[in-house]
């Protein structure tokens, strides 16, 4: 299990050929192979996780799944952070019905592809991790670690704070959703499409 205190932006990829080219120019390469992701969000029938801006999510990648529940954010003007606890599971389906029993359901799903990047200078604490996400919504990179790395990368990368998107994926994946900083406040009543 970890806990810790998640930093991250969103970053909308217009160009993944582009994008590909620059990641390589600086270093960056595949830590994990492109992977179909599952995820699926848990609240109770009058959305208190929700209210509360915490979620619940049960994530499947490949043969792994994983619990986690990612309290509500932080004030920040510029990312989005949140204290996250996440854990490795061994039978999602069980965990399913243990919700079900407590009273929870699930409320939205989302998939899309990953892919994680890193450098041969990432260092723990120092750096951070990059994660090329492919959705129905759009194609995004992720920069997760501290302040200065995401203002680092992002810069390198051709992006200016402006750029940033603190939105969910539950945000962006609703109707009309806008990839703005506005748009981080998870939605009022979300369900499963």
């Amino acid at each position: 299990m970890k806990s810790h205190r998640e930093i991250e932006v969103k970053l909308r990829v217009s160009n993944p050929r582009k994008l590909k080219q620059r990641l390589k120019k600086l270093g960056f390469r595949p830590i994990t192979p492109r992977l179909r992701e599952h995820n699926s969000l848990f609240d109770f029938p009058d959305g208190r996780l929700a209210r509360g801006h915490q979620a619940l999510r049960l994530r499947s990648i490949g043969n792994e799944s994983f619990l986690t529940l990612k309290g509500p954010p932080q004030a920040s003007t510029r990312y989005k952070m949140r204290c996250e606890i996440e854990t490795r599971i061994q039978e999602p389906q069980i965990f399913r019905k243990i919700f079900h029993e407590l009273g929870l359901q699930e409320t939205f799903q989302y998939r899309k592809r990953r892919t994680a990047y890193a450098t041969d200078k990432s260092k723990p604490g120092k750096t951070g991790l990059l994660l090329y996400d492919e959705t129905p919504v759009g194609k995004f990179v992720e920069l997760e670690g501290p302040p200065h790395w995401i203002d680092r990368t992002a810069r390198a990368l051709g992006y200016r704070p402006e750029d940033y998107i603190t939105a969910s994926y539950v945000a962006l994946y609703r109707p009309g959703g806008s990839p703005s900083r506005r748009g981080s406040e998870p939605p009022k009543n979300s369900r499963k499409r």
